[in-house]
């Protein structure tokens, strides 16, 4: 198994794991800035959103661990299917190639021997 197909396992493995979390991290969070902005509603009225926004409800020990797992998920699902998405639409081969021609022509050309070196 390459590293292209771990890569698709761990994505598709850990998909499902964080999506319920990324949901309602997302959603409670929009749904505060629309009522807050839009709707006029005070910190207080929709304070509920926040405190589930942010995990307080899992208690001061819990809720680091809620925030920083949320957000190593949602990088993990970032980078990874960026990667994915990546391998899709260019094989890796051929960009290394174009990178290598772009070095190429960006590379000053070595001026010509002097009378005196040769």
């Amino acid at each position: 198994m390459n590293w292209n197909q771990h890569l698709r396992k761990w994505h598709r493995t850990l998909g499902p794991i964080v999506l319920l979390p990324l949901f309602v991290t997302v959603a409670t969070g929009v749904s505060y800035r629309i009522a807050k902005s839009w709707l006029g509603l005070s910190r207080e009225q929709i304070h509920l959103l926040m405190s589930i926004h942010e995990g307080e409800y899992l208690g001061q020990t819990l809720e680091p661990f809620y925030v920083l797992l949320n957000g190593l998920g949602l990088l993990w699902m970032l980078i990874t299917g960026g990667m994915i998405l990546f391998q899709q639409i260019k094989p890796f081969h051929q960009i290394q190639s174009l990178i290598a021609q772009a070095k190429s022509f960006f590379q000053k050309p070595s001026p010509p021997p002097s009378d005196q070196e040769k």
